[in-house]
């Protein structure tokens, strides 16, 4: 690709296409250079980027709701690992973003967001401080000009990619169509920091899982990451260990004698199972309050190891922490590893038996709450055997995301995606559904919301029926802001501004062109069940009337502890 900042259209060129030679259009071809998909929603800011790259045919995702450019690519990543791109224009704009921006930031979500901002002549009346506000979240922001447009965009994409983390480009308004100029030489970007691993610590490892006689390995995202579930694996199988993973990294073992995701999300029986372990090895995963269950994963005592490339937090029930590459510390610990001579496997047959590992709610098995309305627990388990197995589930923030993790299984960690949950926000769903469908077409996009988070994001109902090839949208709907209703109204706090007036975002989908129906009763399911029958393209939405008198396991656990 010839590099914008050297080419010289000819006369009348710029006439005819006024997105050419320029700040705005290098940008645009460094995005093009280094992402497969933008979504953003256009602007002044950002108008002459996005006529760039439509004009060309690059792949671009229109948002109706700024909030869902940054979530899409944050859903993108998460769907494929690469490197993802959204672009607003300034102003409000940039701040009908700044939620999913920060969720991004929190979640370590690597992506480059590009921007209109303020004229580098000088702030309009309506401008804001965009770079300071961006730093309040952590973000970075890096500033496109006539000499260093495309060179800066590139050093953004690979900070991201370096970091983990979301970059912001910024185009100042009054040099967006500002000829280019003679490039400048930026200073070479510091080589990332490695973390070899050390021989004492490995031998130490080593020595305490070979003498563990109950041993559990935990994977995080940090090893789907790093690629490294693979011979994490044979460890835990030389061990004769059981697996458990963080949510970002459900079923990268791929094992019979996986537990689930660790934490608020783990079932009952195979949290009993867990709690057994008197070593546990944590690889890749933050430990942070919900992964630990508020400190309760574990009883006291057990031997806990976490091995990870970031700092150390000091977690209180982790007894060692070793910073170190993932990779390499785990493939030079597996060549410390022998096989175990008695292994507990051997003394929890059941857990690889399909009871055992059956989506059936033994927890509670009713098909109705108090109330009279559904047992969210036995509709999404109902669910597991309805829904295709090759799918991508995707769920808005919420207290109803307490049920698809613990019985809707997915292909791979990329298949189960949670936007909003590092920031603790709602409304992401719609909007991070369609990143998904984007990145992934060939698998059924499930979309598991509330009703609060729904309606805060419904802009961008329109855009996942867009773009989705094929999809569901499960809508546990319990006319309240649940999570509210069980932390507060428990407590006595007065409940009028915590319940919402039912909607039937059944009737809403058919009305923006989708099937749907509302669901009262697992019977109900079936009308779902014969759409996918059909094999037909589009979307089902069903609205499920749950109770508001079920509370998830991980509200349970956090009220207790408030």
């Amino acid at each position: 690709m010839t590099s914008a900042s050297t080419h010289v259209p000819e006369a009348g060129a710029a006439a005819m296409f006024p997105d050419e030679g320029h700040v705005s259009a290098a940008v645009a071809d460094a995005v093009a250079e280094r992402a497969g998909h933008l979504f953003g929603l256009m602007g002044n800011g950002n108008a002459h980027l996005i006529s760039r790259l439509t004009r060309r045919g690059f792949p671009f995702t229109s948002a109706r709701h700024e909030s869902a450019t940054v979530a899409m690519a944050d859903a993108y990543h998460r769907a494929t690992g690469g490197v993802a791109a959204a672009t607003t224009t300034y102003g409000a704009g940039f701040t009908n973003a700044y939620t999913t921006l920060a969720e991004a930031r929190i979640a370590r979500i690597p992506l480059v967001l590009v921007v209109g901002d303020a004229p580098a002549g000088g702030p309009r009346n309506f401008d804001i401080d965009q770079v300071r506000a961006a730093e309040a979240v952590g973000v970075r922001t890096l500033v496109a000009g006539p000499g260093n447009a495309a060179a800066i965009t590139h050093r953004a994409f690979d900070l991201a990619v370096q970091t983990v983390q979301p970059v912001i480009v910024a185009i100042p308004y009054d040099l967006a169509t500002a000829p280019l100029a003679e490039p400048e030489t930026l200073e070479p970007l510091p080589a990332k920091a490695v973390w070899p691993p050390q021989e004492s610590d490995l031998e130490r490892v080593a020595a305490l899982l070979a003498a563990a006689e109950r041993p559990v390995v935990i994977a995080g995202r940090g090893v789907v990451l790093a690629d490294a579930a693979s011979p994490l694996r044979e460890i835990g199988d030389r061990l004769g260990a059981l697996f458990m993973t963080s949510v970002m990294a459900i079923n990268a073992f791929g094992s019979q004698w996986d537990l689930g995701v660790a934490g608020g999300f783990t079932r009952r029986h195979r949290l009993e199972v867990a709690r057994q372990a008197d070593v546990v090895l944590v690889v890749g995963a933050s430990m942070n309050i919900f992964q630990t269950r508020y400190g309760t994963l574990f009883p006291e005592g057990t031997r806990i190891i976490r091995v990870d490339n970031e700092p150390d937090e000091e977690h209180p029930i982790v007894v060692d922490y070793i910073r170190s590459d993932i990779r390499p510390f785990v493939e030079r610990l597996l060549g410390r590893v022998e096989p175990a001579t008695s292994a507990w496997r051997e003394r929890v047959p059941e857990v690889a038996g399909e009871e055992f590992r059956s989506s059936s709610p033994t927890e509670d098995p009713v098909e109705f709450g108090p109330d009279g309305r559904l047992n969210p627990r036995a509709v999404v388990a109902a669910l597991e055997g309805i829904l295709p197995a090759e799918r991508s589930v995707v769920m808005d923030g919420g207290h109803f995301i307490g049920w698809a993790p613990m019985y809707l299984s997915v292909p791979d960690p990329h298949a189960m995606i949670l936007v909003g949950t590092a920031f603790q926000s709602i409304g992401m769903g719609f909007g991070s559904a369609a990143g998904v469908s984007v990145a992934r077409p060939e698998r059924v996009t499930v979309l598991v919301s509330g009703d609060g988070g729904g309606l805060m994001g419904l802009a961008d109902f329109e855009t996942f029926l867009r773009v989705t090839r094929r999809g569901v949208v499960i809508v546990l709907n319990d006319s309240a802001y649940g999570a509210e209703l069980h932390q507060y109204a428990a407590k006595g706090l007065h409940n009028a501004a915590m319940l919402i007036d039912e909607v039937d975002f059944a009737a809403v989908g058919r009305a923006l062109g989708a099937k749907g129906a509302k669901a009262y009763s697992l019977a109900d399911l079936a009308e779902l069940e014969s759409w996918l029958a059909t094999g037909d393209d589009g979307v089902f939405v069903l609205d499920v009337a749950i109770s508001q008198q079920v509370v998830a396991e991980f509200m349970a656990e956090s009220v207790a502890r408030k």
